[in-house]
């Protein structure tokens, strides 16, 4: 039997898939020296914000440059078209698309309205949380009116800890 292959949990792959040296990019930086750069899967998804509340560097829909810190937290919407857009960027990481030197540390998933999700939309949440680590955000109403002050929703502390600069 191959041992170069893996095998899954990856559900939207079909067939063996050699395995990478290092999932998802190179190795992660040591200790608590870790940036991160956000980068939105889709326009409004709300990477701005994010970088002015948790810090790091806001890459828009572009992927980091050379002076921006490679660890990547993929950002998008809980609406449908943002679910599908974070699965197709996704896509092209498993595929060797993205830019090698980059590391996706997670997914970002920004709560497109208050309230609980759909069914539907929460079983793609779910299929997300069984292919990479998901960080939700939920619906922050100050946050709409430009108010960015004080600490950060408890649910994602998460998150928090995650981005927090040593």
């Amino acid at each position: 039997m191959r041992t170069d292959v893996q095998q899954g949990p990856e559900i939207w792959i079909r067939g063996p898939v050699a395995l990478p040296e290092e999932p998802y990019g190179p190795a992660r930086a040591s200790g608590g020296d870790r940036r991160y750069s956000w980068v939105g899967t889709h326009g409004g998804a709300g990477v701005s914000t994010l970088s002015t509340v948790y810090g790091g560097h806001d890459c828009g829909r572009e992927w980091p440059g050379p002076d921006a810190p490679r660890s990547v937290l993929l950002v998008g919407r809980t609406h449908a078209s943002g679910l599908a857009s974070v699965l197709g960027t996704l896509e092209m990481f498993r595929r060797g698309e993205a830019p090698p030197e980059l590391y996706l540390d997670g997914v970002v998933l920004v709560a497109d309205a208050p309230g609980r999700l759909p069914k539907p939309l929460d079983r793609d949440v779910r299929l997300l949380e069984s292919i990479i680590d998901v960080y939700r955000v939920p619906w922050v109403p100050a946050w709409r009116l430009g108010d960015f002050g004080g600490a950060p929703p408890k649910e994602t502390a998460v998150l928090a800890r995650l981005t927090a600069t040593p």
